[in-house]
Parts: C-alpha cells; sequence; structure tokens
C-alpha cells in the first residue's frame, strides 16, 4: 500500500507481523543448539568406621559425610537441618569429637570412626544421655534430638578432658559441668521447639551421674 506521496505506506499490522517474525528469526539458532554436556563425577572409595562397623563406599568426590550416612548407609536419624552448619542437627562424633557432617566431606574420613545417634545405643538399651532426654523430656518435636544428643555426649567428654570454653573463668582450671558451661557449649544446636532448658537438665542428671 502506498500514501499520496506514492511512498509505501507502514500498517500497524505490519509492523506486529514483522517484529513476530524478527524473533522467531533470532530464537531458532539458541533453540537448535545442543545443550553442552555435564562432566562425569569423580567417584573415589572411602573405607569409614561407623558405629563399629567397617563400611566401604564410592562416592562422587563432593558428597559430604551427612548425605553418606543418609543416602548410602541408610542411617537417617542424623538429620539435615540448615544444610549449612548452622542448626547443628547434622552432628555426629568422628574420633570422639563432634562435628557438622553437612560440612564435611565424606571423602576426608578415609579409616575414621563415626559414631551416629544409632551407634549410642538401641530403644532396649539406651546411652544414658538418650535416657536422660527420655527422663527430662529434653525433645519436643524430636528432629533436631539426634545432634542435640551427641554433641551433649561430646560436651561433657570435653569438660572431662580439661578442654576451656568462652565462657570458662579460669584457664588454668579444670572446667566444671555447669549450666552456663553447658549452654555456652551447645549454642551451636538449635531447637526450634524450645526444650533447651530440659535439654541442660538431662546434661546436668549424666554429668551429676559421672561425677
Amino acid at each position: 500500500m502506498t500514501d499520496d506521496s506514492g511512498e509505501a505506506a507502514i500498517s500497524r499490522r505490519g509492523i506486529l507481523v514483522g517484529g513476530a517474525a524478527s524473533a522467531a528469526l533470532t530464537a531458532l539458532p539458541a533453540q537448535a543448539q545442543t545443550p553442552p554436556s555435564q562432566p562425569a563425577p569423580t567417584m573415589m572409595k572411602v573405607d569409614l568406621r561407623v558405629n563399629g562397623a567397617r563400611r566401604t563406599l564410592e562416592v562422587d568426590t563432593r558428597t559430604t559425610l551427612l548425605d553418606a550416612l543418609r543416602e548410602h548407609l541408610h542411617l537417617t536419624g542424623t538429620k539435615k537441618g540448615c544444610d549449612h552448619g548452622q542448626c547443628g542437627a547434622c552432628t555426629v562424633l568422628v574420633d570422639g569429637k563432634r562435628i557438622n557432617s553437612c560440612l564435611s566431606l565424606a571423602v576426608m574420613h578415609e579409616g575414621d570412626a563415626i559414631t551416629t545417634i544409632e551407634g549410642l545405643g538401641t530403644p532396649d538399651k539406651l546411652h544414658p544421655m538418650q535416657a536422660a532426654f527420655v527422663k527430662h523430656d529434653g525433645y519436643q518435636c524430636g528432629y533436631c534430638t539426634p545432634g542435640q544428643i551427641c554433641s551433649a555426649v561430646a560436651t561433657l567428654n570435653e569438660i572431662k578432658a580439661g578442654v576451656p570454653s568462652h565462657v570458662t573463668p579460669d584457664l588454668t582450671a579444670r572446667p566444671q559441668a555447669t549450666g552456663d558451661e553447658m549452654r555456652e557449649r551447645m549454642s551451636g544446636n538449635i531447637c526450634r521447639c524450645g526444650a533447651y532448658s530440659n535439654i541442660v537438665d538431662a546434661m546436668t542428671d549424666v554429668a551429676g551421674a559421672r561425677a
């Protein structure tokens, strides 16, 4: 179509059609591209001693200890909470010391002795700390409880070994299992239900039985 000057007139419809055609042509090359292939994961064998038994796994080197325990060994007592090392739900004992298993790679623990909540005790023979949590109702929903118990066991072992904390008043003296000591050392284990006072009662009970 032309106007009175003899030049081609541009219609609204023509602009829309032309724009749609241009967009389609631009999109075609991107759609035709083949997505880049992902490199195969690097696998590695690792020997762990879990709850007294030797376990050999072949895992992606990026696998955390938490995921190795839960997904490969099906020890689901250890919980995945924040997955950032901030809540303590994934706490386990490695060679007697507590760690956040979500922040540690499985392949870092070749030959290490790992104790999960399943390895502390059984329903028929509870660990003293497990029994104390039941006695003092140191849990509500129970999700954080496995990590709380593992951390509580390690806390009393730290105090017994004379390891100081930020609230130890005298670094030359052996720390005592006081409420302040236990609260400070357990501060990395979060309980959304707020059972903290009952947890301290349970730990105090076990600490008194040891004394």
